[in-house]
């Protein structure tokens, strides 16, 4: 269904703390992946025509000093090679546990019921920074009958394992090997870098705090390393102002969402817009052959075209008009988010909407 969104706010800017506006260098997550394979499943897993999975199969039963005669076929219903994500949290030790992410990487129909084999976990430098291994937790449920009839709730090929991996390998940061710390903005803007800047040094009694564009801001920080987490701490819980940003629109290709952000207004502007419908009905018919008893009985297609339109309606905006304005007379059209897109599209088009358009 085809939905409209309105992002209001109150006018003007408001304060947040600087933590909710920016990422502290050296102190980010990162992702980890791997490729593994699931067991115990009832009969659920990958096909025949998932050449990997065999293949994986005969790999790990060789490991175990277990080899298959040549030419062995090997069924792997009860097994399904899938592959692990998970996110490494900054700061993480040795031996300390992660959640993990499971998802089918063949046809296997469900994963419910399934134990994860030990799988490496690597980092973007292809090194193995974990381990996981676990019985999998599956939201969703697949069944389907001999006749070919199915049910399925959520999703059962995508699953997670609690603290299912066990971090082996530290990943190295410069947080405390720097002079400074950098505050990199979620959203670059150089009214926001420059009030981040401001509060700071007002904050602390000294020009500690510098940018030189709108992503990030650098601080002088105490070279101790507790004195340095205390010192973050400390500036994430400052509060300030973030700069005003220029309207957008987004629209949601996909589903139909449009979402309208406080300050879109339009220049003067006349809109009409309407809607034709055409309606194809297809049928046949018996052509008999004459009363000589010349010719066949044929069965011919018959087509039915019907054009229609609707009364379309013309309605004009005066400069500056608001958002709400505008939504209001959109919707005493009885307009879809559709033609919510099409008419915004039109006027962006024409120059007379002052909001930047994003289709996502």
């Amino acid at each position: 269904m085809l939905g409209l969104v309105l992002a209001l706010s109150l006018p003007g800017a408001w304060a947040q703390s600087i933590g909710a506006l920016v990422n502290v260098e050296g102190l980010r997550e990162n992702a980890l992946v791997g490729y593994g394979i699931v067991v115990g499943l009832s009969g659920t897993g990958d096909g025949t025509q998932a050449k990997y999975t065999t293949q994986s199969m005969a790999n790990m039963l060789k490991q175990f000093g277990t080899r298959l005669p040549d030419g062995t076929n090997l069924r792997s219903r009860n097994v399904a090679a899938v592959m692990v994500s998970a996110t490494f949290p900054s700061g993480y030790r040795k031996g300390q546990v992660i959640d993990v992410t499971v998802s089918s990487l063949g046809d296997a129909k469900s994963l419910r019921g399934g134990t994860l084999l030990m799988t490496p976990l690597r980092g973007a430098d292809s090194e193995v920074y974990a381990l996981a291994q676990g019985n999998l937790v599956i939201p969703g449920i697949a069944v389907q009958g001999r006749s070919g009839s199915s049910v399925t709730v959520n999703t059962a090929t995508t699953g997670r394992i609690p603290r299912g991996a066990t971090i082996e390998r530290e990943i190295a940061t410069d947080f405390d090997s720097t002079p400074s710390v950098r505050l990199n903005l979620k959203r670059p803007n150089v009214q926001t870098a420059t009030n981040i800047v401001e509060v700071i040094n007002r904050a602390f009694k000294r020009d500690i705090a510098t940018t030189l564009d709108a992503t990030s801001v650098d601080v002088v920080a105490p070279d101790d390393p507790t004195r340095r987490v205390a010192f973050v701490a400390q500036l994430s819980a400052l509060n300030v102002t973030a700069g005003k940003e220029l309207p957008r629109i987004v629209f949601n290709s996909r589903t139909g969402t449009v979402v309208i952000s406080q300050g879109v207004t339009v220049k003067p502007a006349a809109v009409s817009h309407g809607s034709l419908k055409v309606t194809i009905a297809e049928g046949f018919a018996v052509s008999q052959p004459n009363a000589l008893g010349e010719g066949e009985s044929t069965v011919v297609p018959v087509s039915d075209l019907k054009v229609s339109q609707a009364g379309g309606r013309a309605f004009q905006w005066k400069s500056g008009t608001s958002l709400q304005a505008i939504v209001d007379t959109i919707n005493s059209t009885g307009a879809t988010p559709d033609d919510l897109m099409a008419i915004l599209q039109a006027l962006d088009e024409a120059g007379a909407l002052s909001a930047e358009l994003v289709v996502i």
